[in-house]
């Protein structure tokens, strides 16, 4: 708390600045208030019919049109300030303008071509992240989920002391404690043996966990640090946050899924009960795509030197086709709002249409877009086991609200729905037919699939793909399902659903 009041006393005097402006300019030109008046009824007017052809979710243009409708000025300053993507522009420009990475050279043709000739439809599932994100697909060489962070963090730092070139940390929060204290004891200690630490952490979303006075101890130790997009005035790309999670090493390994670096992702503080989490590591060369992940936002975003040409060298031989040793397929890539097609979102529908025998899935949020919702009930309504684990506890009280309103039309098409009984769920997972699973950052809600940078993996016939499904049923024991006759009905719950769901595009 003190963090965030300390921020908001710094940030103090720009929003005054920015309100004493608007406050001054009103007043200029409130003897024509007539003419404004006006003009701004015909540029609502306009900015509504922009709105409704925009390619966008429905959701999220009703509630737009209706501010906008109701509140001309106010409607339209809040949707050019935070609803319109082109108020990202300065994120574009500073990746647009950073040092461009060093080519990759397409060697994935071979898989490809091999993957169509077994399954022709994930061949295409495939192809379009890949031409959607520019990250390519490689083999497999090794994955090892994680059911718990607790799992994963000890795993964590016994590869950070093997580390002998580079340590590269991203992830939405830090927080001082046992967890982030431990890996910054050996990034320190390797930092003085001459080993490259970068450390890029999400300003807002670590504002009450981590301040500016902290990431100066870090610079201290010798390890560069940057904070995403701070937090200095009301800007249109608060929006934006870096929600992704990576830890990589040497090129060698990557470490990824839902856990922060907080002690309440292992266990070691208890928050909203037992937090279940997941993550994985991953070794081989498909580790590069982690590498270029941060590198790509490093260079962009951090006020230092960029990351070498030399830490993104691509594999010394060409990944070999499948049928060579490996263990199955994965497909690394990180989602951007920057872009119109939403991969993560389209992905899922995708994965939801080729189903033919189950789609399960772990979120903590669950506020999906209409053509994902959508999905959900088309795919429970042909008979595929639809399932979605959610927290039995929430985090935020009003957000898992609003996720419960999705309820009932999940339900009565067929979904079932579980609630994790001994406290929180922040695992983002999917899985669908033993055959395909995604693990990362992405919540099933509007701001992970649209308005948030994110990271995801996507995984063909891996070992991992078994390990995840153990897991799910494991899970499942101990949560309570959720049914159409364990739910609140009536008529003021249905009043209540229905303002949740037109503002769930903005939590």
């Amino acid at each position: 708390m003190n963090k965030i009041l300390r921020r908001v006393l710094t940030i103090l005097p720009a929003v005054l600045l920015q309100a004493l402006w608007l406050a001054v300019l009103f007043s200029w030109l409130k003897p024509w208030a007539g003419i404004i008046s006006f003009a701004l009824s015909i540029l609502a007017f306009l900015l509504v019919l922009y709105i409704i052809t925009k390619q966008d979710e429905g959701t999220y243009k009703i509630i737009w049109l209706l501010l906008v409708l109701t509140f001309p000025l106010a409607g339209a300053l809040l949707y050019l300030l935070f609803g319109n993507k082109r108020t990202t522009k300065p994120l574009q420009k500073k990746l647009a303008e950073a040092k461009p990475l060093p080519a990759w050279p397409d060697d994935t043709a071979p898989l490809y071509e091999a993957l169509a000739g077994g399954d022709a439809r994930a061949a295409q599932t495939f192809h379009t992240v890949q031409d959607a994100t520019g990250f390519p697909l490689h083999v497999n060489r090794s994955a090892v989920y994680y059911p718990l962070g607790d799992d994963m963090f000890p795993v964590m730092l016994e590869e950070l002391e093997k580390a002998e070139k580079f340590i590269f940390v991203e992830y939405f929060i830090l927080e001082d404690g046992l967890m982030w204290d431990s890996m910054v004891d050996i990034m320190a200690k390797k930092a003085a043996q001459g080993v490259d630490v970068r450390v890029l952490y999400d300003d807002l979303g670590s504002i009450g966990t981590y301040s500016w006075k902290n990431a100066g101890t870090l610079a201290k130790k010798g390890i560069r640090v940057a904070p995403f997009n701070p937090l200095l005035f009301i800007k249109g790309t608060l929006n934006c946050r870096d929600h992704r999670k990576m830890l990589i090493i040497d090129g060698k390994v990557a470490f990824s899924g839902g856990v922060n670096l907080a002690d309440e992702y292992i266990n070691h503080i208890e928050r909203f009960g037992h937090w279940k989490d997941i993550g994985f590591k991953l070794t081989g060369e498909a580790v590069g795509n982690y590498t270029r992940m941060f590198a790509a936002f490093w260079n962009a975003f951090a006020h230092d030197d960029p990351v070498p040409d030399d830490f993104l060298a691509p594999p010394p031989v060409p990944a070999p086709a499948p049928g060579a040793a490996h263990d199955g397929l994965v497909l690394s890539y990180y989602d951007s709002p920057l872009k119109n097609y939403a991969v993560s979102n389209e992905l899922f529908i995708d994965l939801l249409s080729q189903a033919k025998n189950y789609a399960w899935f772990y979120t903590p949020y669950l506020m999906p877009g209409d053509a994902l919702l959508g999905a959900l009930v088309r795919a429970a309504r042909r008979g595929v086991d639809v399932r979605i684990i959610m927290p039995g506890i929430p985090d935020k009280k009003l957000v898992y609200r609003m996720g419960r309103s999705f309820y009932p039309v999940l339900l009565e098409a067929g979904v079932k729905i579980y609630e994790y009984t001994p406290g929180f769920v922040h695992a983002k997972a999917s899985l669908v037919d033993d055959e395909l699973c995604s693990v990362g950052t992405v919540n099933l809600d509007y701001r992970s699939l649209f308005l948030h940078f994110e990271n995801n993996s996507l995984f063909y016939k891996a070992s991992l793909l078994k390990d995840l499904k153990a897991d799910y049923l494991a899970t499942l024991e101990k949560c309570r399902e959720r049914t159409t006759d364990n739910i609140d009905k009536g008529f003021l719950h249905w009043l209540t659903d229905g303002v949740l769901r037109i503002f769930a595009p903005l939590c």
